[in-house]
């Protein structure tokens, strides 16, 4: 199953694209085996400043055709590591070829596009620059792929 971070906005050289890239590769090496990946990144930008309506439209492009669709929102469901990994594997074993997860900008996903979600995942109340939701997202699919191969990465 190949995984698309649609994401509003460039992450630019730094250390947070370092840990993105660092972790995406880990990924994808342990996932490889597992069915899982690889991994790629979709960014978009509103250089018109058509704010979430236009965001949503620039992320509706990069989406692929039956993708299953999962929101990273603050208003989504929280979840523990192996309860994120558990849902990685359920669309996997369910033949979904492709798992597109969307990081909106600065005001947030679109009603519209939110609500034609299949999931909506929360990394709490809180609200994370989007650059470290774009890592903490990274380092997820990593600990997941390690969780599934039963690699002593995630320690519960």
């Amino acid at each position: 199953m190949r995984v698309h971070l649609c994401a509003v906005g460039r992450l630019r050289a730094g250390p947070e694209r370092a840990l993105v890239d660092d972790y995406l590769k880990r990924f994808d090496r342990t996932g490889r085996g597992l069915g899982l990946g690889p991994a790629s990144e979709h960014e978009v930008e509103d250089r018109k400043g058509g704010g979430m309506a236009a965001e949503a439209a620039l992320l509706t492009r990069v989406i692929p055709t039956g993708a299953v669709l999962a929101v990273m929102d603050e208003r989504g469901q929280p979840a523990s590591s192996p309860e994120f990994a558990e849902r990685l594997a359920g669309w996997r074993d369910a033949g979904r070829q492709d798992l597109a997860f969307v990081i909106g900008g600065a005001d947030g996903i679109a009603p519209d596009l939110r609500d034609r979600a299949d999931h909506a995942f929360s990394f709490g109340r809180m609200v994370w620059p989007h650059a470290l939701v774009r890592v903490m997202l990274a380092e997820q699919l990593y600990r997941a792929a390690t969780i599934l191969a039963g690699l002593p990465y995630h320690r519960a």
